[in-house]
């Protein structure tokens, strides 16, 4: 496996309006440093602690973003140091993010999360709760983070109309909600098996993982 060669590769199919964010769930400190030295600097993890240690060895510039489902009492583990977060899909975590990000005098930027998904097991908000939260004066008052775009994960399936449906109603979503809030400038959707069809629909953030480390290590 050569992860020097597949982020080559990679970085040359999305070309520069795309940004990758290289999902090192399960990779070592060693794999992470080759895709470092072949330039990339851009990191998804979705387990705080693991996350957590590998900040702790890894160099300063490496820009961390939590892609997983965030557990609130676990917010406090990354404050300091996340650049990204995913996964912001109530607003009794927006609010724990806003708190942590105060006392270490940071903005923490995070994504919301839309539930675009088939799938129970998969988590997100409705457009309506999206709407009341980027709307609300609580968001408002709140200094410590920025909403700065919308995530989505589409339905595991073999299913490429039934993908492209999901991605094509978030993109829909992204464009309303960009005209009225202009700090949504992040459009995160797509992965290892579906990136493709999200950037036929407008994705300017994909998180790819298997296609540049090989498959992970459970």
């Amino acid at each position: 496996m050569n992860i020097e060669q597949n982020l080559k590769d990679l970085k040359e199919e999305l070309g520069d309006d795309v940004t990758l964010v290289a999902v090192s769930k399960t990779k070592s400190v060693d794999e992470i440093m080759e895709a470092y030295n072949a330039g990339q600097r851009i990191f998804g993890e979705n387990k705080i602690q693991e996350m957590t240690d590998k900040h702790k060895e890894l160099p300063e510039d490496i820009e961390w973003h939590m892609i997983g489902h965030v557990q609130t009492n676990k917010v406090k583990y990354m404050a300091s140091y996340v650049d990204l977060i995913h996964g912001v899909d109530r607003m009794k975590l927006l609010k724990e993010i806003n708190k942590r990000a105060k006392r270490e005098n940071r903005v923490i930027k995070c994504l919301l999360q839309l539930k675009i998904a088939k799938e129970e097991s998969k988590f997100g908000m409705d457009v309506e709760n999206m709407n009341n939260l980027l709307t609300s004066e609580e968001y408002a008052n709140m200094e410590n983070v920025k909403i700065v775009g919308l995530m989505g994960m589409a339905t595991f399936t073999e299913s490429k109309k039934q993908i492209n449906e999901e991605f094509g109603f978030l993109k829909k979503i992204y464009d309303t909600f960009a005209k009225t809030h202009p700090d949504l400038k992040i459009l995160s959707m797509g992965m290892s098996g579906d990136y493709k069809i999200a950037l036929e629909n407008g994705s300017n953030m994909v998180r790819i993982g298997s296609k540049i480390f090989g498959e992970r290590n459970y």
